[in-house]
């Protein structure tokens, strides 16, 4: 083992460490890349390990000495459009390293589909992949002694992921994202969709409100086929500012990717172009010794923030910001969350609030361009150092500015809401904080008696007897469902987007689980503490009055203290769903999602 590992403090948040090459070692005059590999290469200490990498295709001798080993990690599976290029995409990216010289090799990791897993028992697995990407990455780029690593992920839980391994093995590195999905048609509504469009219209079905366009001869069934044939033309990830589109403009901004990584669709030639080109940078990060917490500061984390608020991006986007920003020690907090949105403008008038898609955002310049403008406007930090070895401005310079007469992007002066569109709640009902996503066309606050459903699929049951009334505002609340209650604190996209599609414009929804990037409406999530553990959201009765402000950032029950005591004194915790397998290991070991929801924040042992 490394002696370093012995001289840390028991009470210090710590990773293993490995033996390397000191920076700046030479072979032969020149520069050493290799410096985690030569460990196990370099003279005849490992030779069952060089063995076996002979076996795995080192072609000579002065590969196995003197070339660096790069991982590619594909988060690819089959059965997701998200995901099912990624392998292609690996290949690409692998061919390009070994032309620079240096070995490549390709691994994998696991995925699973939020859209297709949406509103059944799967989704409780959804948030916890993201924890087995980054350990799967963290420990076959340590376990192999890799120099760096290229990741390549698709779905939203992916980026962060990857991001967070990043963190943890701090080995040069980049990502490359999968790519957007082109925009579906539907022939029977005549406009554009996408998957959105397919919860959205489950709720005008299940309300007998969905029908074709100038075709009464097309029953409610035949425009759900449509939409379900159509939604999604091909590979890549969800086409809004949900929350994979939301994750890859971040780290786009945050400098670990290369320019227009976020913006370019899946199936673009631009995309293969990408790959090539990782190859040229990830030698760039190893020549110059660019690590992942190099980049990984409290300044990029800033740029994430500013861009998620500036295109409407995902509340998702919050646990995940809290969960990269733990992996790599950054203080960062709801507070900074909430700092930021005061200060940026929503700009963005794409899904799954406004009209177009990042398929569209990529023909008129795509993320870089708006990165400029931000950056001109003093609201996005040009100046950090990003996996090219140039800063952010340096890399949007050759990209154009956006047009003075294109629709998507509003100018600084003419926002949709003048200050960013999530919001951090606090009240007596989230003491410990919430996520709303509201973007202003809904107003700013929501006061409505509460409908209490302790799971989500009680409020799907009621959605689909009709139950849920119009008229009088109600404030739907989910419980037991956050993190540690779900277990795996599951999105609930089929709920509130059966409740636009039914036109229910009277209600709220307020949960300790998620919503989907998808999501739109008076929506809060993430409730802390959650029901589970014993938050007052346990204790939430029908009939209660629940206010939801933007105004003053709180969530509350009009219930008072002495009350809600009483209530939690006679609360019985309820017997956990599961207590064996991966979600009772998750469940476990989660933290609240105010703290990102991760699985490493362990109390030292003296």
């Amino acid at each position: 083992m490394d002696p370093k590992n012995a001289e840390k403090r028991a009470t210090d948040p710590t990773y293993l460490s490995f033996p390397s090459l000191p920076e700046g070692s030479t072979w032969d005059g020149k520069l050493a890349l290799n410096r985690h590999s030569a460990i196990m290469t370099r003279g005849h200490d490992f030779p069952g390990a060089q063995a076996m990498l002979y076996a795995a295709g080192v072609p000579n001798r002065d590969a196995m000495k003197h070339s660096p080993q790069v991982g590619i990690a594909s988060v690819w599976w089959e059965g997701n459009p998200c995901n099912m290029h990624l392998l292609d995409l690996g290949k690409t990216v692998k061919d390009a390293v070994q032309k620079q010289g240096m070995l490549a090799w390709q691994f994998n990791t696991i995925g699973v589909s939020d859209a297709i897993t949406m509103g059944s028992e799967g989704m409780r697995f959804s948030l916890q992949t993201r924890e087995i990407i980054a350990d799967s990455i963290e420990s076959v780029t340590c376990a192999q002694y890799h120099d760096a690593n290229i990741s390549l992920p698709g779905c939203d839980k992916n980026m962060p992921g990857c991001v967070m391994a990043m963190a943890r093995h701090n080995r040069p590195s980049l990502m490359i994202y999968g790519g957007t999905i082109q925009p579906g048609y539907s022939k029977l509504l005549r406009k554009p969709i996408n998957i959105s469009t397919c919860y959205e219209a489950h709720g005008a079905y299940l309300y007998n409100d969905l029908a074709a366009v100038d075709d009464p001869a097309k029953t409610s069934g035949d425009v759900m086929d449509d939409i379900e044939q159509h939604a999604c033309p091909g590979p890549g990830a969800c086409g809004g500012m949900y929350t994979a589109n939301t994750m890859a403009t971040a780290i786009e901004a945050m400098g670990l990717t290369l320019p227009g990584s976020s913006s370019t669709p899946a199936t673009s030639p631009a995309k293969m172009r990408e790959c090539v080109k990782s190859a040229d940078a990830i030698r760039v990060c190893l020549e110059r010794n660019i690590r992942p917490r190099d980049l990984l500061t409290k300044a990029s984390f800033e740029n994430a923030m500013v861009i998620t608020m500036a295109l409407g991006g995902s509340t998702n986007g919050v646990v995940h910001f809290l969960a990269m920003a733990s992996s790599a020690d950054v203080d960062l907090t709801l507070d900074d969350i909430q700092r930021v949105s005061d200060k940026i403008p929503f700009i963005a008038d794409l899904a799954p609030s406004g009209r177009y898609f990042m398929a569209d955002l990529y023909e008129i310049g795509g993320v870089p361009s708006v990165m400029k403008l931000l950056v001109a406007a003093g609201l996005l930090d040009g100046a950090i150092p990003t996996v090219t070895g140039r800063t952010l401005a340096e890399n949007i310079a050759p990209f154009p500015s956006l047009a003075q007469d294109q629709v998507i992007i509003r100018p600084l002066d003419n926002p949709i809401k003048a200050t960013g569109h999530l919001q951090i709640l606090r009240g007596n009902l989230a003491p410990g904080g919430a996520v709303a996503k509201i973007t202003g066309k809904e107003g700013t606050a929501f006061t409505g008696r509460a409908l209490v459903f302790d799971k989500e699929s009680a409020l799907d049951a009621a959605l689909n007897q009709g139950r849920i009334p119009r008229g009088d505002n109600v404030v739907l609340i989910v419980r037991y469902e956050g993190p540690k209650g779900g277990p795996g604190m599951p999105e609930q996209l089929k709920a509130s987007a059966a409740i636009r599609g039914a036109k229910l414009t009277n209600v709220a929804l307020v949960t300790d689980g998620r919503y989907s990037g998808a999501s739109h409406g008076f929506i809060v999530g993430h409730v802390v503490p959650e029901a589970a553990v014993g938050g007052p959201i346990a204790v939430v009765r029908d009939g209660d009055t629940v206010t939801i402000s933007a105004e003053t950032n709180s969530l509350s029950m009009d219930v008072s203290a002495e009350e809600i005591r009483e209530r939690l004194r006679h609360w019985v915790r309820p017997r956990p769903p599961v207590t064996r397998g991966v979600l009772a290991k998750y469940a476990a070991l989660v933290s609240d999602s105010s703290h990102g929801a991760v699985t490493d924040l362990f109390a030292p042992v003296a």
